[in-house]
């Protein structure tokens, strides 16, 4: 079909946040580019949201916000947030706007939000612009994560801007179109909270059960119904290797999704203290501290909950236990995902510190987490130890042990990636992107939709990074 038949691009925004009083968003439009360009867009997924795709220079116009398309009702959410522990009393999107909502084929609600789309009153000093390596990350991340399994926002469009935005040089700009089960994070809760505003944290409450925990009735429900998703969120994480970087309040998402891709990064070599983010000078977000981080972030999101409660000393007790259960709840999910991974169904004594035993193996071998993995169901693995001995070592234990799971090579390669989004493809692909040639970005994406597939000919993206390759440190996306 050619561009001139096909039927014009339409959203079916049915939208509610908007609806929610004034101090909860700021309304305007997107900041109009140059020449915005079409750089991906996700059919499939646009296709489950009832979006008609138009032709691409519509999908340019809207996706890059200089057409605002019917029904949509663009604003700038407002939250605060603890980052890296100290607390900002207001941040907010300075960057990006929430068109509006659809709901999917289910009848399940979605934001669609633009990010990199220009300045609001929650900008601070920033020029509110995205660049295009930022942008190609987080397309290429969310839908990796998609595919893996791992609860994610979404990639729906990425549009070059036709315009230069400066950092440390000028740099392609870019916007990317996110699409999330909302939007509503630990720090709308703690915008609120820290302002007093009692009747707005009830309206807050009230739609936030309504739309992702209809069963909850009271606060310390809500409470224990996100708990249990970021217990579940975070063990997932940690299960495929991925450290995120900046898991600050405003960065954690009641619904339980994987949210902002700054700099995040998965390990190559395992070890538990990995940091890779540029601005985590004290290792607060390191690949091991997530499970102790997430906990400290709920521990933040039930303060704020806590004047919804008449009785405020039995809430505070209330909440501190639910808190407080959540190492016990995240060291069994752990357990249970990670007995999955070197293929044990039904956990038992003595597969914790199997499990272990292996880690710590592999940390002091230099073993590659992926590939370590991966191979304990296709063979090869003492190979990805500097001192093949230590795997062989712990092998006869587990072999042992094995022999009571009913398939554990086929669950293995259930749970275990053959690839993943490795740190040095991704800055080669932008690298590339920059450059203008968007093969690698392409390739990527169709590699990653089929993560846990052998795929012989995308073997080089299995590998590890040369010594020359290794990247030390990610950046935050701004």
């Amino acid at each position: 079909m050619n561009d001139s038949a096909r039927p014009a691009l339409h959203i079916p925004f049915d939208n509610s946040y908007g609806t929610l009083p004034e101090r909860f968003y700021h309304r305007q439009s997107a900041t109009p580019v140059k020449a915005p360009k079409l750089l991906a867009f996700n059919h499939a997924l646009a296709a489950d949201l009832g979006i008609t795709t138009g032709t691409e220079s519509e999908a340019a116009a809207v996706f890059g916000g200089n057409q605002v398309p019917d029904g949509a009702d663009p604003l700038a959410q407002v939250y605060a947030g603890h980052q890296f522990g100290g607390f900002s009393p207001q941040l907010g999107d300075g960057r990006a706007l929430l068109l509006g909502e659809v709901l999917d084929q289910n009848g399940q609600r979605f934001d669609i939000q633009l990010k990199g789309s220009g300045r609001t009153p929650f900008s601070r000093n920033g020029d509110g612009r995205a660049w295009l390596g930022p942008v190609l990350r987080e397309y290429l991340l969310s839908e990796a994560f998609h595919a893996l399994g791992v609860p994610t926002t979404r990639a729906l469009a990425a549009v070059d801007t036709g315009e230069r935005v400066q950092r440390e040089t000028g740099l392609p700009g870019a916007v990317l179109t996110r699409v999330a089960s909302s939007h509503i994070r630990v720090g709308t809760f703690q915008y609120f909270y820290a302002r007093g505003d009692v009747e707005a944290l009830n309206t807050l409450f009230d739609y936030t059960v309504n739309r992702h925990y209809p069963a909850a009735e009271t606060p310390l429900d809500l409470l224990k119904a996100v708990i249990a998703r970021q217990v579940a969120l975070v063990v997932k994480w940690m299960s495929i290797g991925f450290i995120h970087g900046v898991m600050n309040t405003d960065n954690t998402s009641l619904s339980g999704e994987t949210i902002d891709f700054g700099p995040a990064a998965f390990m190559d070599t395992y070890h538990p203290v990995t940091v890779y983010s540029s601005i985590d000078h004290q290792g607060r977000y390191s690949y091991d501290n997530q499970a102790n981080i997430i906990a400290w972030n709920m521990a933040q999101f039930a303060s704020s909950m806590v004047p919804l409660v008449e009785n405020t000393d039995a809430a505070v007790k209330e909440f501190t236990a639910a808190v407080n259960a959540m190492p016990a709840l995240i060291r069994s999910e752990w357990r249970r995902v990670f007995a999955q991974k070197i293929g044990i169904t039904h956990v038992r004594d003595g597969d914790e510190t199997l499990i272990s035993d292996l880690l710590t193996r592999m940390a002091e071998g230099r073993a590659d987490f992926t590939n370590t993995f991966r191979a304990l169901s296709a063979g090869g693995t003492r190979d990805q130890f500097t001192d093949p001995a230590r795997f062989d070592d712990w092998e006869t234990g587990w072999r042992k042990r094995l022999q009571d799971e009913p398939e554990p090579e086929a669950l293995m390669a259930s749970v275990n990636p053959c690839v993943i989004p490795r740190n040095h493809r991704v800055e080669q692909m932008i690298q590339s992107a920059v450059a203008g040639d968007y093969a690698p970005f392409e390739r990527l994406q169709k590699v990653l939709s089929r993560p846990y597939d052998t795929q012989p000919e995308a073997e080089d993206l299995t590998h590890p990074p040369l010594d020359s390759e290794v990247v030390q440190a990610t950046f935050c996306g701004t």
